[in-house]
């Protein structure tokens, strides 16, 4: 990687070429998505919440995921997205202090949503607008270059339509934002419809029926961007569940034989 890791994610983003934005919780998961192939890597406020034994939505302050972001940082050689919530404040000038923040941190980037939070309620479409240019004015400050992802949660949520999420996205765009990204449409029609409908790169989330499709419909849907969300960190969680349930329910180990030999874990772990 370059010495400006905002320029090279930045050259990731090509509509209709989507390349995987692998979610990381901690050092370990984040280098071993990248020596299995990761470009990139990002935090996820969610499963960063679960590693310190908090549910999702708004459960994690700036500081903390900060600290967490430089980890992650430290612990790869390719650019890292913070997951950084809706800012960490309801002003335009909270959104411009995380963007400055995040860059002295060392991230590529940060994705900023339109929840007001800890409720679910999105914030009213100017304040929304507001918060996002805040935010790109910033990121266009700095000296090195930063990609500002500007997030339309009312489909997530069930605060608003996909209309709603098209006229956010649009503004967001117009807004400065260099990515925009609304999480689980209910169909893939939808997904291509906000494709068309803007001019920016688009991230998809691969969660929930999501997971059924390919990287090459999303391609053709005209995504540049697929991230994960905490999906794979669900994905060890259900691991824990499972294997946790058959030794004390019926007393069984089967799950622990399928586990991950400590060679290549270690293997995986190791840094030239």
């Amino acid at each position: 990687m370059s010495t400006d890791p905002g320029a090279d994610f930045r050259a990731l983003h090509r509509k209709g070429t989507p390349f995987i934005l692998a979610n990381a919780w901690d050092r370990g998961s984040a280098r071993m998505l990248e020596a299995l192939g990761a470009q990139a890597v990002a935090t996820s406020s969610a499963a960063h919440g679960f590693t310190l034994g908090r549910p999702d939505g708004g459960t994690i302050t700036r500081d903390e995921a900060l600290a967490h972001a430089r980890e992650i940082v430290e612990a790869v050689s390719v650019p890292v997205q913070g997951d950084f919530e809706n800012g960490f404040g309801p002003k335009p000038e909270d959104v411009a202090e995380t963007v400055r923040l995040a860059a002295e941190a060392g991230l590529a980037g940060i994705c900023i949503e339109d929840t007001d939070l800890p409720g679910q309620d999105p914030y009213p479409f100017d304040a929304a607008v507001e918060r996002i240019r805040a935010g790109a004015e910033a990121a266009r400050s700095l000296d090195k270059d930063f990609v500002l992802t500007a997030r339309a949660d009312g489909l997530l949520t069930g605060g608003y339509d996909i209309g709603e999420a098209i006229r956010r996205l649009q503004a967001f765009e117009t807004a400065g934002a260099d990515c925009l990204y609304a999480p689980l449409p209910a169909h893939m029609d939808d997904l291509r419809r906000i494709c068309a409908e803007t001019s920016a790169p688009v991230n998809a989330l691969v969660a929930g029926h999501y997971t059924t499709q390919t990287v090459e419909d999303f391609a053709e849907a005209g995504v540049a961007r697929l991230s994960l969300g905490s999906s794979l960190a669900r994905v060890t969680h259900q691991a824990i569940i499972d294997a946790s349930r058959d030794m004390f329910g019926p007393g069984r180990f089967i799950h622990l034989g399928r586990a991950a030999s400590g060679d290549e874990v270690d293997a995986l772990l190791k840094r030239d």
